[in-house]
């Protein structure tokens, strides 16, 4: 028979279970109703990945593959609306939140895991998140399904779940975005300052499950190896490494921005944390979850005060810090701070989702438009294409579209899909500098007369290169409330190679 505190402890793991399932599906349900009304154009990014999607492959230029691939089947099962392209965001996020869930159960019991999950879901970061598509977004998924295994390694669970874990959650991750590698950095740190933890390193699930992420990750290394190394080049191009390497303003830039990212509440709980750890300790589980969560910080910390860093580029250091704080908080009977964290995350998520419903509809005083970037994409491909179709009237069609940016490339190639006329990139030379200057590059060969649409002010060095130039039209497009985009589309013919 069954002891009365056994039946107690599954009846609490089952209503939290219930409680956290019923919050997370009414998160998604919001979060898609949401996406549904959301007003803003895809960005360039998102556009990019989607034209990845239609051109399957084991890499791209600026990241591995998953993100096309996700997206692709996104395709496939409901569409190339822009609902469609973002839909697994939100999803992959409660899976996510799931995941973080099953941690905190694990290290500190249902009360903690409840709050993590819920934290985790509402973050700042992750309701704006939730609203686009990007690597980020199966990258935390990975990086908590190898967090799960790891910890299950360390607490010396039977069976080949946690090295099978550990290792899928590697290769998903690594297929998202190359930060995945700062998971195996943190289990070093981890592995070092914790005496008991290193007995791993003669566990073979251990290596087994590195093994595994490794060879998930080897058909992206064998396309990078194919392609001059794509990817590492432009990944080392993003850490800006060759000017001056001070540079005050962008890392308090970058320190101020985590407050928005991981709340400000949570971000001072967070650094409450590793002081007291610092002058006191911390239990064996909490020193774990700060291992996943420092060496990220630190080290993205240091490259937006020698570069530059974006606000995202820490984010897998709030899956571990999504439990760490509310462990924290917990643990001292002072969960206010976590109820009022919750209610201003809420409030932000309204924010958000009326903020994109209502893009390129209100102003914000000092700023403008707040959402101006993300919105005239479809006004600038309708009129290239009105440029196309006139040119088809007049029996001189154009041979292609040309841009002088990715982010119009990209935009053109989702907005004017089903135009037959090809989009292709302009090269100036030397290695490629982005995936479309790789795989769709103009050459010149049969591809005259051209349509260039031009958004910078530098097209000289375009121009140039042709022997008939004609400026057919200057447009300003509208972005929403911000300045308005100015577009020159030039026809162009007689190119003359380098």
């Amino acid at each position: 028979m069954r002891s009365s505190t056994a039946n107690s402890l599954e009846t609490s793991r089952t209503s939290a279970w219930a409680l956290l399932a019923g919050a997370l599906v009414a998160l998604l349900a919001f979060r898609l109703v949401a996406l549904r009304y959301n007003a803003t154009d895809l960005f360039f990014d998102e556009a990019q990945y989607w034209s990845w999607s239609k051109e399957p492959a084991l890499g791209y230029y600026s990241k591995p593959p998953l993100i096309a691939w996700i997206i692709g089947l996104a395709g496939q099962t409901c569409g190339d609306s822009p609902f469609c392209i973002r839909l697994p965001a939100p999803v992959i996020h409660t899976l996510t939140a799931a995941m973080i869930y099953l941690i905190g159960r694990r290290l500190h019991g249902d009360r903690v895991g409840l709050w993590s999950a819920l934290t985790f879901a509402t973050l700042p970061g992750v309701s704006l998140s939730s609203g686009i598509i990007s690597t980020d977004v199966p990258l935390l998924l990975g990086w908590a399904v190898a967090l799960w295994g790891y910890i299950a390694l360390v607490e010396g669970d039977d069976g080949w779940l946690p090295p099978l874990a550990l290792g899928l959650g590697l290769g998903f991750g690594m297929n998202a975005k190359y930060a995945m590698v700062f998971f195996v950095a943190s289990m070093a740190v981890h592995m070092a300052v914790t005496p008991s933890a290193r007995r791993l390193l003669g566990d073979v699930k251990l290596w087994i499950g590195l093994a595994l992420g490794a060879l998930l990750i080897a058909p992206n290394m064998l396309w990078n190896l194919q392609n001059s190394f794509a990817t590492f080049a432009h990944t080392a191009d993003n850490a800006k490494w060759g000017g001056s390497l001070v540079n005050i303003g962008k890392g308090l830039e970058f320190v101020g921005a985590q407050f928005g990212v991981f709340g400000p509440i949570l971000f001072v709980a967070l650094a409450t944390t590793v002081w007291r750890a610092w002058k006191e300790g911390l239990p064996d589980s909490d020193r774990l979850l700060l291992c996943f969560v420092l060496p990220v910080l630190a080290v993205i910390t240091a490259q937006a005060f020698v570069s530059r860093a974006h606000a995202n580029w820490a984010a897998t250091a709030y899956v571990a810090g999504s439990i760490l704080v509310p462990a924290a908080l917990v643990r001292a009977l002072d969960e206010r701070w976590l109820k009022a964290s919750m209610g201003l995350h809420l409030l932000v998520l309204l924010i958000i989702a009326a903020s994109t419903a209502a893009a390129g509809r209100y102003a914000l005083p000092f700023i403008g438009d707040p959402l101006a970037r993300t919105l005239g994409w479809q006004a600038v491909a309708d009129a290239t294409r009105g440029r196309l179709v006139e040119s088809r009237k007049s029996n001189a069609p154009f041979q292609s579209v040309i841009s002088d940016e990715r982010a119009v490339t990209a935009e053109l190639l989702y907005y004017m899909r089903g135009e037959p006329t090809p989009v292709l990139a302009w090269r100036d030379g030397g290695r490629p500098k982005d995936h479309y200057e790789l795989t769709r590059p103009f050459t010149g060969a049969g591809k005259e007369p051209v349509l260039l649409v031009a958004v910078r002010a530098d097209t000289d060095r375009i121009l140039k290169r042709f022997d008939k130039v004609t400026l057919l039209a200057e447009e300003m497009v509208a972005a929403g409330l911000g300045p308005k985009r100015r577009v020159r589309f030039y026809l162009l013919a007689g190119y003359k190679p380098q």
